[in-house]
């Protein structure tokens, strides 16, 4: 083949044409390489990866977060924790590693009160936290405390037999006081008797009383309500009838009776007050309940017409169950004809409605 002048001209033309756009191309793919970062997970069951709950977590963390490793020389410990930092960093790039040797330092170790194993400090803002498991469960517990330090109280009331959230009596809430306060929450109780609802109340909860509550301390109660506060109300079958303008304000009333479900055989379950609950709607609390719940002695409630609140069930019983009336011994049925209600039955019920507080407004949240 001949080759002209004119075409070894063009040859060699292209050839620096493409030699130059090629390099632009890499050297704009240089850039975009620190502008922007892409990371995948591939790994079996995505194991080098955060859940969805402590990536949200993160979003709202907006500060830089040290996280500081007192621990002696081991490069198997050490390789396990920058893997779980690094897991945190893809999603939030001002977390940095510090891996200390307390053998080096010990002044600092004794300052922070270092374990003599060894442990890792976190640290957010002006508080840090301490862990010794590396675990994305016990760094995203940290976390979350250390982003919640500021936040409002969830007040118990006392004074009337309510369950307490401390302590491990078979009648009280201390497991469920304890995973409050490892969820960052502070709580604290209150007795209406002595003085008025802290105003830094993020939640008031009414664990189950079981003495009469004063006329003044229901009006409290119903006064929190009015101003826009949140309560969880935790009600036995058998509960103060002072209380009843506080169910008449949240547009619920309570049946008569105690639910007895007799499904509960199916489950090998032979006491007869235990409700069983297999089914859960679409909501935040429930999301991610799949299991069979059981409800001892429980008590059911209607949605009143009418209400200025958004209800919904939360927790039904299955058809098989109905509210008993009569004594709870020997032979139960359920009895036709009579103030007993069949199932299903609304053992639990969330309430919202848009609250003004002063020149704001926000969603109002109550749960019975």
């Amino acid at each position: 083949m001949k080759v002209s002048r004119n075409s070894s001209k063009l040859f060699r033309l292209q050839t620096v044409a493409f030699t130059v756009l090629y390099a632009g191309i890499i050297g704009m793919l240089a850039w975009l390489s620190t502008q922007y970062v892409y990371q995948a997970d591939w790994t079996f069951g995505a194991r080098n990866s955060i859940s969805p709950e402590t990536r949200e977590l993160l979003d709202t963390m907006p500060g830089p977060v040290t996280i500081t490793a007192f621990m002696r020389d081991d490069p198997l410990l050490s390789d396990q924790l920058k893997d779980l930092v690094a897991s945190y960093q893809r999603y939030k790039h001002d977390i940095t590693l510090e891996i200390i040797n307390p053998d080096t330092v010990p002044e600092r170790a004794r300052e922070l009160g270092i374990a003599s194993g060894g442990e890792i400090v976190i640290s957010y803002g002006d508080s840090h936290e301490k862990v010794q498991t590396l675990a994305e469960l016990q760094f995203t517990n940290a976390l979350l405390r250390l982003s919640r330090r500021d936040e409002r109280w969830i007040v118990f009331i006392t004074g009337h037999g309510e369950r307490k959230p401390r302590g491990d009596t078979n009648h009280g809430l201390g497991i469920f006081g304890r995973e409050l306060e490892n969820k960052g929450l502070r709580v604290q109780t209150h007795n209406l008797s002595e003085a008025a609802i802290p105003d830094n109340t993020h939640l008031l909860v009414l664990a189950s009383p079981q003495v009469e509550l004063l006329p003044g301390e229901v009006i409290a109660l119903q006064d929190y309500v009015s101003a826009g506060g949140n309560l969880l109300w935790l009600a036995e079958p058998k509960r103060p009838e002072t209380l009843q303008p506080l169910a008449d304000q949240l547009g619920i009333s309570f049946l008569p009776g105690t639910v007895v479900d007799a499904t509960g055989q199916m489950f090998g379950v032979e006491e007869p007050t235990f409700a069983i609950v297999t089914g859960y709607p679409r909501h935040e609390i429930t999301r991610e309940m799949s299991t069979v719940s059981v409800f001892p002695e429980a008590a059911a409630m209607d949605i009143n017409e009418g209400s200025d609140w958004d209800a919904l069930p939360l927790l039904s019983t299955l058809p098989r169950s109905w509210t008993e009336i009569g004594e709870l011994e020997g032979e139960i049925r359920f009895d036709p004809g009579t103030d007993e209600r069949a199932g299903p039955l609304d053992i639990g019920v969330v309430l919202t409605r848009t609250a003004e507080t002063g020149d704001d407004e926000k969603e109002q949240r109550i749960m019975v």
